[in-house]
This record gives structure tokens, sequence and C-alpha cells, in this order.
């Protein structure tokens, strides 16, 4: 197995913690740990397809990543804006 192909189950795994775990009530969306293994995941994706490289898959990869991303910064924005 190559790194590359290791990195990207080290993502997969974390995209498939992160569900699961708020699939059990573990993490809620707002939890930085669940948009940190988010992050995670499509980052370490989106490595290995550098190496092996798939259209379809990598722009699934750098759309879930930027809606992480804005996901978090209006989950942070929320938390703090005076009420």
């Amino acid at each position: 197995m190559s790194t590359a192909d290791f990195v990207g189950l080290i993502g997969v795994a974390a995209y498939l913690l992160a569900y699961g775990l708020l699939q059990m009530g573990m993490l809620k969306i707002e939890d930085t740990r669940y948009a940190a293994l988010n992050a995670v995941g499509g980052l370490a994706i989106i490595y290995s397809l550098l190496f092996n490289f798939n259209l379809s898959s990598f722009i699934t990869q750098v759309l879930w990543l930027v809606f992480t991303i804005v996901g978090y910064a209006r989950s942070r924005s929320r938390r703090t804006q005076p009420n």
C-alpha cells in the first residue's frame, strides 16, 4: 500500500467517524470536532487523489471541504454574536 493510499484511508476513516458520531448523538453539527474530522477527511482524500487522480472525486472532496469551512465559520459567528 502506498503512502497516498494510506493517507486516503485515514480520510475515509475521519469522514465515517464524524458521520457515525453525529448519528449516534455523540457529536453535534456545531461541534468543532465534527468540522475537524470532516476537514481532515477532505484534505487526506484530496492528498491521495493527487497521486491517483479522479476528477469527480476531486471535485466532491474540494466542495466537501469548502462546505465544511463555510459551516464552521457560520457556526463560530453565531456563537460569538451577543444575544
